[in-house]
C-alpha cells in the first residue's frame, strides 16, 4: 500500500537532503483520494525515494526506469488545491513495502506486493499438443486484502471445464479477424489452431509504488505465421484499498491491412470472475454504471438489431460480484483516447468489457490504454467517477522553486 511515513527511527536510519527543486501538484475537479501523480524528475534528484509533504508526513515515490518521471501515490488532493512536495531520500535500516517480481516457472510469473500476491502473468509457450491451455497470454489478478483468493478464471485444459473457460483474467482479442487473401483468424477463441504468444519480456520496474511488466506477444493465424506483433504494458500501483492496475498495449502489423472485428462478447479488452461467479452470478453480480446502480442479474449487451445507446462509449463500468463468501467491485475505466465506438457487453458471470472495429496498418498501429480499480466490497458510482477522472486527466504537475 501507498503509505504515509513519519520520521520512525527504527525504520529509518537517515534523512538525507532533499531535492533544492520542489514539484507543485494541482487538483483535478473534484476531491481525490489516493491519487497517481507522475512529475518531471527534478535535476539532481537521482535517488530520491520519498516525497516530503506539506503536513510533514513522507510518500513512498519511485524513480520510472527512464529516469524522466517521479511518481508518488498522494494521499489527498483537493479539488483545484495545488499543493507543493520536496523529493527527498531516506536510508532505511530495512527494506520497506516493495514490489517484486517472482522467478518465471513454467512461463508463468507473480508480482507482489510486500510478499502479498497481486498479479500473474500467465504466458506458457504455445504448445499444439496443449493448445487450449496455452493458445493466448493473459493476467490473472489476485484479491486485493490477503493475495490468496484468485478472483479471476484461469486456463483451462478443456473448452469443457466450466463455462466460457476461453474466458480468461484480464484478457484481449479480437473473434473477426481478415487479412491477406481472405485469411481469417479468431484470437479470442483459439479456434483452427489461431493463438497468440508471449514472445519476451522487454522490461520490468519494480519498486515501492509501482511493479510494471512490458512484454512482446506475437499473434499468429491458422497457417502458424505472424499477422500482428503487440506491445503490452501492465503496471500494478501501491495504493490502500485495493488494486490499481494501469492496461495498455499496442498492436502493430506488417502486413497492408488487418481487420479487427468481431462482437461485444467476443471482442476486445475484458475482464472474467472466476468460474466460481459462473454458478453464483444470477443470485449476486450487478453492474454499477454512469447512469447509477443496476438490478442483480441485469445485464446490458449492445445489439446490432437495436443498438441500446447506454452501452456506446463507457467512460466506465464496474461488476460486484461474491466469490469467496465475499464481495469484490471491479471499476473497468476506458480512456477517451481510445478507438470509437466502443460497444458494451456484460454478463452475470463476471465478464464484461467492449469492443470496436479498427483496420491495422503499418502507419496506423492500435494504440489502447485502460485502468482497472479492484476492491472488497461495493463502491458508488461517484467514487467510480472520480477515479475515471483521476486516469483521464491526471493532475498537472509543474518544478516549482
Amino acid at each position: 500500500m501507498t503509505r504515509t511515513l513519519p520520521a520512525f527511527a527504527l525504520v529509518l536510519a537517515l534523512a538525507l537532503p532533499a531535492s533544492a527543486q520542489k514539484i507543485a501538484v494541482t487538483g483535478l475537479k473534484t476531491d481525490q483520494t489516493n491519487v497517481v501523480v507522475a512529475a518531471p524528475l527534478p535535476a539532481g534528484a537521482n535517488a530520491v525515494n520519498v516525497v516530503n509533504l506539506p503536513n510533514g508526513l513522507h510518500a513512498a515515490a519511485q524513480i520510472t526506469a527512464d529516469g524522466k518521471q517521479l511518481v508518488c501515490v498522494l494521499p489527498k488532493l483537493k479539488a483545484g488545491e495545488t499543493v507543493t512536495v520536496t523529493p527527498g531520500t531516506l536510508n532505511y535500516m530495512k527494506a520497506p513495502p516493495h514490489f517484486k517480481f517472482g522467478e518465471e516457472k513454467d512461463g508463468v510469473s507473480e508480482l507482489t506486493f510486500d510478499g502479498r500476491k497481486v498479479l500473474q502473468y500467465f504466458h506458457p509457450k504455445h504448445d499444439p499438443k496443449d493448445h487450449f491451455y496455452t493458445f493466448k497470454p493473459f493476467h490473472n489478478v489476485y484479491d486485493p486484502v490477503k493475495g490468496e483468493l484468485v478472483l479471476t478464471n484461469s486456463s483451462a485444459k478443456t473448452n469443457k471445464d466450466g463455462l466460457f473457460p476461453h474466458h480468461r483474467g484480464l484478457f484481449f482479442g479480437f473473434n473477426k479477424i481478415s487479412y491477406g487473401d481472405k485469411q481469417t483468424a479468431d484470437i479470442w477463441h483459439g479456434t483452427n489452431d489461431v493463438f497468440s504468444e508471449h514472445e519476451k519480456t522487454l522490461a520490468t520496474e519494480a519498486g515501492e509504488v509501482f511493479g510494471r511488466q512490458r512484454s512482446l506477444i506475437s499473434w499468429h493465424g491458422k497457417d502458424g505465421n505472424t499477422f500482428a506483433t503487440e506491445g503490452r504494458e501492465v503496471t500494478a500501483y501501491a495504493v490502500p484499498g485495493g488494486t490499481l492496475i494501469d492496461w495498455s498495449t499496442v498492436l502493430s502489423t506488417k502486413l497492408d491491412k488487418v481487420r479487427l472485428d468481431g462482437d461485444p462478447q467476443h471482442a476486445g479488452f475484458h475482464f472474467r470472475a472466476n468460474q466460481e461467479v459462473a454458478k453464483n452470478g444470477e443470485k449476486n453480480t450487478y453492474y454499477l454504471r454512469p447512469d447509477g446502480k443496476g438490478k442483480i442479474n441485469e445485464t446490458r449487451n449492445w445489439d446490432p438489431k437495436g443498438a441500446d445507446k447506454r452501452t456506446i462509449d463507457l467512460p466506465w463500468n464496474a461488476v460486484s460480484f461474491v466469490t469467496g463468501d465475499k464481495r469484490y467491485t471491479v471499476l473497468r475505466i476506458n480512456h477517451p483516447d481510445n478507438p470509437k465506438e466502443t460497444r458494451g457487453s456484460e454478463r452475470n458471470y463476471g465478464r464484461f468489457g467492449d469492443y470496436f472495429e479498427y483496420d491495422l496498418t503499418p502507419s496506423k498501429p492500435l494504440k489502447l490504454k485502460y485502468r482497472v480499480w479492484v476492491q472488497e466490497g461495493e463502491m458508488t458510482a461517484e467514487q467510480c467517477n472520480a477515479m475515471a477522472e483521476a486516469f483521464v486527466t491526471p493532475p498537472a504537475t509543474r518544478i516549482a522553486k
